[in-house]
């Protein structure tokens, strides 16, 4: 870890920090080491004034290739919940807690590896900001890496997937799994299932929103 990398991202945050300001200057990022073996940062994707946030962990291989976020396998399960939900992702504004890719390699493969809570809280200014400006009525944190991020790391989503949670974070905040979770179900029935439940986690976040 060179000594560029002050495991803190403020330093590089623009001084007037939009959307559009934000978006370039994470490219310039060194707050930790995660820069080194990415392709790019991945900053968030949507509406400025969007009414829902969707916070996800980390990008992954084809996010960081194509520098947008849930573009990959995960995505796809992600456009479905939300359709099944009555929810338009060209309405939401969707992100991740770390904007760089951690991985390992093997062989030709870059397998995704869960961020360590010192890179996750290096990469918070980037998140805090994005949150301010958009200012969302509804955040969904997707999985237990971006709750514990947020909520604490005693959040358990299992315990709590699909409730309306307290938080300063908005207005209406709720948690359920990751959608790659639903990629990693044992067979094609278990997959079903999670793909219902996760639909009705975002439902109700829908209905909260009042769609």
């Amino acid at each position: 870890m060179g000594s560029a990398e002050p495991n803190d991202a403020r330093p590089f945050l623009p001084e007037r920090p939009s959307l559009t300001a934000l978006r370039e200057a994470v490219q310039g990022c060194r707050g930790c080491h995660l820069w080194r073996g990415a392709t790019q940062a991945v900053f968030g994707e949507g509406r400025k004034r969007a009414r829902l946030m969707l916070i996800g962990e980390q990008p992954g291989d084809k996010e960081d290739l194509a520098g947008k976020p849930f573009v990959g396998p995960a995505g796809r399960e992600l456009d479905r919940g939300l359709e099944a939900a009555g929810i338009d992702r060209a309405d939401a504004y969707v992100t991740n807690v770390v904007k760089h890719f951690k991985f390992e390699e093997r062989g030709r493969r870059r397998i995704h590896q869960t961020p360590r809570r010192f890179e996750i809280a290096a990469c918070m200014p980037w998140l805090e900001e994005e949150l301010r400006v958009v200012a969302p009525e509804a955040v969904v944190l997707l999985g237990s890496v971006a709750a514990k991020a947020l909520l604490g790391s005693s959040f358990r989503v299992t315990r709590h997937r699909g409730e309306l949670l307290d938080s300063d974070l908005a207005p209406i905040l709720s948690a359920t799994i990751h959608p790659s979770a639903i990629l990693r179900a044992p067979d094609d029935a278990a997959r079903s299932q999670e793909r219902a439940a996760f639909a009705e986690d975002l439902r109700v976040v829908a209905q909260a929103l009042g769609r």
